[in-house]
């Protein structure tokens, strides 16, 4: 099994894409980036710790590709958004790709090179490319969070899927 982090914008929006797909080991909603150990939701929301919202994948590379994982992170963000992602502002929901070696690092940036040539947006695409570092899982109230609470994960990811549906 390998590991991807994602983020982009609220964690809870981002389980669901990557969830029931073939090869997925687990989808684990969590803060990465900062200098806080042990971080909290609270905290990191306040923009204080340096933590982003993500979400650490574990995948069988024989089943789904780095590669794939990255197409679908993709089209379930806004990559010309620096400092958030829809209804989420600020710097704990900035979009976020982390590497843990440098062939995943390659594959980023070859996949965002990609994407800016491809004529998709009219703005750069300003998503980074970070080295991975400590993920914190998140409280459990925040793991499969569109399963359990489909009523306000609907309305928190309404103007995503809008924008999905008119980029994608």
């Amino acid at each position: 099994m390998e590991r991807a982090v994602f983020a982009g914008g609220c964690f809870w929006c981002m389980i669901q894409p990557f969830d029931s797909l073939a090869g997925i080991q687990s989808v684990i909603s969590g803060y990465t980036g900062g200098t806080k150990e042990n971080p909290t939701y609270l905290e990191v929301k306040s923009g204080e710790t340096g933590h982003t919202e993500a979400v650490e994948i574990i995948y069988d590379p024989l089943v789904i590709s780095y590669d794939e994982l990255l197409e679908i992170y993709w089209q379930q963000t806004d990559p010309t958004d620096a400092f958030g992602q829809f209804e989420d502002r600020g710097s704990s929901y900035r979009p976020v790709i982390f590497y843990f070696d440098e062939k995943q690092k390659e594959h980023a940036e070859k996949s965002k090179e990609t994407l800016q040539n491809s004529g998709r947006f009219d703005e750069p695409i300003v998503t980074k490319i970070e080295k991975a570092t400590v993920f914190y899982p998140a409280e459990e109230e925040h793991q499969d969070y569109y399963q359990r609470n489909p009523e306000n994960y609907q309305k928190n990811a309404a103007r995503r899927k809008k924008f999905i549906s008119e980029f994608w």
